[in-house]
């Protein structure tokens, strides 16, 4: 199959439906902008179901936990584009009002997923693996209201609501990370499978016309972005949107890509991801992730 035939072909893509990824793509998959003839299938999917799917290569072009993406190099390779990587952005660790952080080590922890890079962090925090309940991370903060779980991590527009649910923030693990490494976290990635890699660049490119299209002219997604968002107000979805979508959203630069290696190091120096002998982007030479130099 030639080049030609290898672009007309549609590929899979699968994104979560919180706003930061609704408004990289919308232009994209609505076909306002040119893709050199790629054409798109879309599956929208809570990310830690897509973090699940990924097991299986299910899908073409994936979003993924970084922490997802840390288990999966032999399938899929990371794009430089649409990244969740930013300061100020990270997880919350949040549990009833007059609780401390002491209840970290006597209870298990509701978190978004296991291969979420809430959970990651959690562990990353904790020094290691740690105790969890795994539930959709919409349910997390009603959880704890109800008295299902006594402290959970919580991440996108969760930061921004959690107080309504009568809850206090214990920890922002994103802030934690920062004083840590000074450097940005990183949160969520766009991956491509491996046979794909050819294609990156055409992607890349497309991607970043598709989030420069949200950027110039907001009113056009604007309707698309809240009916998959699990919170509607807009001033919620514009906060959610203003954290998450940012200039290495557009193109990963040396800073966001340091601390890409350097989360995957701490990761594997707790266990929490394989020591992999693989390039971590579609465009790149092999590099170890962790553990001594080969």
């Amino acid at each position: 199959m030639n080049t030609t035939e290898n672009t007309k072909k549609k590929l899979t893509i699968a994104y979560s439906p919180c706003p930061n990824d609704t408004f990289i793509f919308y232009a994209m998959i609505h076909h306002l902008i040119t893709c050199n003839e790629i054409s798109f299938k879309v599956i929208h999917k809570d990310v830690e179901q897509l973090n699940q799917s990924a097991r299986n290569a299910m899908y073409d072009i994936t979003k993924l936990s970084f922490h997802a993406a840390g288990h999966l190099l032999d399938n899929y390779g990371l794009l430089r584009t649409g990244s969740a990587l930013g300061y100020n952005c990270g997880p919350l660790i949040v549990a009833p009002k007059g609780s401390d952080l002491s209840l970290l080590s006597n209870v298990k922890i509701a978190v978004p997923g296991e291969w979420t890079t809430a959970n990651l962090l959690l562990g990353l925090y904790l020094k290691q693996k740690p105790e969890i309940i795994s539930m959709p991370f919409d349910t997390i903060m009603p959880a704890i209201q109800k008295g299902q779980a006594q402290v959970g991590v919580i991440i996108h527009e969760g930061r921004f609501t959690y107080e309504r649910f009568g809850l206090t923030c214990l920890l922002d693990l994103g802030q934690w990370w920062e004083k840590e490494t000074n450097l940005p976290i990183p949160l969520g990635c766009i991956a491509l499978k491996r046979e794909l890699s050819h294609l990156a660049p055409s992607i890349e490119q497309c991607m970043i016309k598709s989030i420069e299209f949200s950027q110039h002219q907001p009113e056009k997604a604007a309707s698309y972005i809240k009916h998959y968002a699990q919170e509607t107000e807009e001033d919620v979805i514009r906060q959610h949107i203003d954290l998450y979508v940012n200039n290495n959203t557009r193109l990963l630069d040396e800073t966001g890509i340091k601390a890409i290696e350097t989360l995957f190091k701490k990761a594997y120096d707790v266990g929490m991801i394989p020591n992999l002998n693989q390039k971590l982007f579609c465009d790149e030479t092999p590099v170890n992730i962790g553990g001594e130099e080969k």
